[in-house]
């Protein structure tokens, strides 16, 4: 692997300005170069047999086909140095003890709204908001207790958060899958380098889910309810289910009945179940108190969670922080709960529902990126340097229709990371995602999954359009030097 050619025009996370590597990564740029061509050939070779054999699939809906691919896998890691993911952890923790208060605040007494710190017109409008969650208090004080957190680098080399998912996030799964690629492919490397295993996060998220528990004394009956087989994400849920020993059930396996506890249909008669790991969104999880023709779900189990008598993950309702609008208010919360500075800085937003950011944003649409305030995986967005006239024009209108539900934000010189090409490395955009886990401690993976755009110039990395994975490394540098 030739890097003498290798040229990136924004910050890289592999090489530097000068052409050397960062030093965390310069044990693994020298050994690519040490390889032949046809040895990197096949080394990718067996990473895209290794994931079309486990099965590491998703489905992607852009193409219009909706069909299961693999997700590609690109054989060059991400490299990060254990130094700077400290800080970056750090950040990620105070994040979610923020945002966990300000759920907690807004179905309590919504301190954050009387004192003007978060405007009343966004909770009122919050497609996200759930009445009937209001006066709940979850075990530990906890409603988000799983997040994926999107971080992006800018050519400058400063990391942001870009948003935060709080809802069902998806994806770490293939982090851990892309691990255990990226070990068949260079063992050498991980026998000879620092590299900070991911490996806990199963055992790590069955601690957080068992400590939910309604009846602590006992070992808890816990189930991952997924939508079924046809779900994008339905790799995952299985693959969690078995990583962990516990059960993967649909709607239909589960009743509440009339003690309003939760229970499970087993060929031994009903089994009580103590905690849901839930995959399904709000608003089908019980078609009592939401969507009334929901399958997916499970009649009263909303009641049974009011009453205490199953804990559900992440909580029904904490999908209230899960709003690119929000997103704009997280240093706030931070400063108004916490009274700390925010370690990690947010991409700078505009809030179309402010009339003066919005002015500046009809006015700039060729320059920013516009996002609705609750779309996933890359859709509904206005790429403006991208776009063309037409697709502005239609973003105008949608934007003065209803400011409330977008957002801008300016279009940041995304890092890149190489990737193999069959005319040697080539740069790519990416992003990084890495999953919290909050407790009664917080637990963030080291490292997290790297979506990267696969296409020359994009900057979409989701998955779900066609993105790819590298494997992320954070690497010890001051062990490897002892």
């Amino acid at each position: 692997m030739d890097w003498a050619k290798y040229r990136t025009t924004t910050f890289d996370e592999l090489i530097q300005a000068n052409g050397q590597p960062h030093p965390a990564a310069r044990r693994v740029v020298e050994y690519l170069a040490g390889l032949s061509s046809r040895e990197i050939a096949e080394r990718q070779l067996a990473a895209d047999v290794i994931a079309r054999v486990q099965g590491i699939t998703f489905t992607v809906y852009s193409d219009g086909r909706n069909v299961d691919r693999t997700l590609p896998f690109d054989l060059i890691p991400r490299v990060i140095d254990r130094r700077e993911w400290q800080r970056t952890e750090a950040g990620l923790k105070q994040r979610m003890r923020a945002l966990n208060l300000f759920i907690g605040d807004i179905y309590g007494r919504q301190r954050i709204v009387k004192d003007k710190v978060f405007p009343a017109m966004l909770l009122k409008d919050s497609v996200n908001f759930r009445p009937q969650c209001v006066g709940v208090e979850p075990p530990l004080g906890v409603w988000a207790h799983v997040c994926g957190s999107d971080l992006v680098r800018d050519g400058d080399g400063t990391l942001y958060a870009l948003e935060d998912n709080l809802r069902i996030p998806s994806g770490v799964s293939y982090m851990l899958e892309n691990r255990m690629v990226a070990k068949r492919v260079f063992p050498e490397l991980f026998e000879t380098s620092s590299i900070l295993p991911v490996d806990d996060y199963p055992s790590q998220l069955y601690d957080t889910l068992a400590a939910l528990s309604p009846r602590p004394g006992n070992t808890p009956v816990i189930a991952l309810l997924t939508p079924g087989v046809f779900n994008s994400a339905y790799f995952e849920h299985a693959y969690l289910a078995q990583a962990m020993g516990i059960e993967l059930v649909e709607g239909s396996d589960l009743f509440v009945a009339d003690d309003d506890c939760t229970y499970m249909r087993t060929i031994y008669g009903p089994q009580r179940v103590d905690v849901i790991y839930r995959r399904v969104d709000d608003m089908f999880i019980d078609p009592e108190v939401f969507h009334p023709e929901s399958v997916l779900g499970v009649p009263g189990l909303i009641r049974s969670w009011r009453a205490g008598k199953v804990a559900l993950a992440n909580a029904p309702g904490a999908g209230v922080a899960d709003d690119k609008v929000v997103f704009a208010y997280v240093p706030k919360m931070i400063r108004y709960y916490l009274d700390e500075e925010p370690i990690l800085p947010n991409v700078p937003s505009y809030l179309c529902h402010n009339a003066k950011e919005r002015k500046y944003v009809l006015a700039n649409l060729d320059k920013l990126v516009v996002k609705p305030a609750n779309e996933s995986g890359g859709y509904g967005m206005l790429i403006g340097p991208r776009a063309g006239k037409r697709q502005r024009e239609k973003f105008r209108q949608l934007i003065e229709a209803d400011p409330r539900n977008y957002m801008a934000q300016p279009t940041l010189s995304l890092s890149t990371a190489p990737i193999v090409t069959k005319q040697g490395p080539s740069p790519r955009h990416l992003d990084l995602r890495p999953f919290i886990l909050s407790r009664q401690d917080t637990y963030v993976t080291t490292g997290g999954l790297t979506r990267v755009a696969m296409e020359k110039g994009s900057l979409v990395v989701n998955s779900s359009q066609g993105g790819g994975a590298k494997d992320t490394w954070v690497v010890d540098l001051e062990e490897e030097e002892d």
